[in-house]
């Protein structure tokens, strides 16, 4: 792909920080950078029609170019916007979609803009992505498609789904990095003022990712496992803690919680260590003890594994300001 012609289409109502996004990393004119222009348009089923912003009144944004300028692109953007039943996405643009990507373009969505893409048939067989309070509503539309809520953009035969908001960003710098090089990634990155490839993934940004309990018969001990997470915990002591066999007790939490009681546990003093490192400055290996790991590497190791970053660059991002 030459990542010549990047054309973005636009649905209202426009999510207005993934339409920055795109015209920052494509429409603006970094010659004195060294960086060749794109040939970037904004375009829309009704060219010179403004379309109101997402949430916001009464600003609205006036695309200049029809949907007749996207077929032969090389990228293809869809903007976010409000997310609708397939029917009610207009026939124009999905068709218009799987139009360029016969054609040989890439097909990118920003956040919510997956159910475009999805509507248009794109995702099938693809894995995809979307923000992660979209995601199981995308895997029930579109089952053919495989969704990660994890991750922070994933390309698959040159349909790129991102996930929330500024995922967009990484998602067009990885094109550029791709197509263009490393170095014009960068000198965009670093004009933008932000990583040129961020590590980890969204579910850093996910509130609550632990499995919900479906009987009561288990709360009270749920509730005081919360309460006693420094402590060392087996079947063995739990099951005695239920009055119940161990073979009984693994069957019936399980059933509980939709995991066993290992993973349960251990997501729960993950959790509990995500909160320590936003609201105190207490060390790593404190943490590790207080949640009921026992040592810092073991807490980093299922740390990493579930919020997808080490508890030091979580705490660099979420935790408490430095005092000057």
């Amino acid at each position: 792909m030459a990542l010549k012609r990047v054309r973005l289409i636009t649905l209202p109502p426009v999510a207005v920080f993934e339409f920055g996004v795109a015209v920052e990393v494509f429409g603006i004119d970094r010659r004195d950078n060294g960086i060749e222009s794109f040939d970037f348009k904004v375009c829309a089923v009704e060219p010179g029609v403004p379309l109101p912003a997402k949430d916001v009144d009464p600003f609205t944004i006036t695309p200049q170019h029809g949907l007749d300028e996207v077929p032969d692109s090389d990228l293809v953007i869809v903007s976010a916007t409000l997310v609708r039943e397939d029917a009610d996405y207009p026939q124009e643009v999905l068709d218009v979609v799987r139009t360029a990507h016969a054609n040989g373009a890439t097909v990118l969505s920003l956040c919510s803009a997956s159910f475009v893409l999805g509507a248009a048939g794109l995702l099938d067989g693809r894995r995809s992505t979307t923000h992660w309070i979209y995601a199981d509503l995308m895997q029930r539309r579109f089952p053919l498609s495989r969704v990660d809520p994890t991750v922070l953009f994933v390309e698959d035969d040159r349909v790129v789904t991102s996930a929330g908001t500024a995922a967009g960003i990484d998602a067009c710098l990885h094109l550029v990095r791709k197509e263009l090089g490393t170095s014009v990634a960068t000198t965009i990155a670093r004009r933008m003022v932000v990583p040129p490839q961020r590590d980890g993934g969204q579910q850093q940004y996910v509130d609550n990712p632990i499995p919900e309990c479906a009987t009561d018969s288990f709360a009270p001990l749920l509730d005081w496992l919360v309460e006693h997470l420094a402590e060392d915990h087996t079947i063995a002591s739990l099951a005695t803690r239920a009055m119940m066999s161990e073979r009984t007790f693994a069957r019936r939490f399980s059933a509980a919680t939709g995991t066993t009681p290992y993973k349960w546990l251990n997501t729960q003093r993950v959790l509990a260590a995500r909160s320590l490192l936003e609201e105190s400055d207490l060390p790593v290996e404190q943490i590790a003890a207080r949640v009921g790991f026992n040592s810092p590497v073991v807490l980093r190791d299922h740390f990493r594994r579930t919020v997808g970053v080490a508890p030091s660059d979580y705490r660099r991002r979420f935790g408490l300001p430095e005092s000057a």
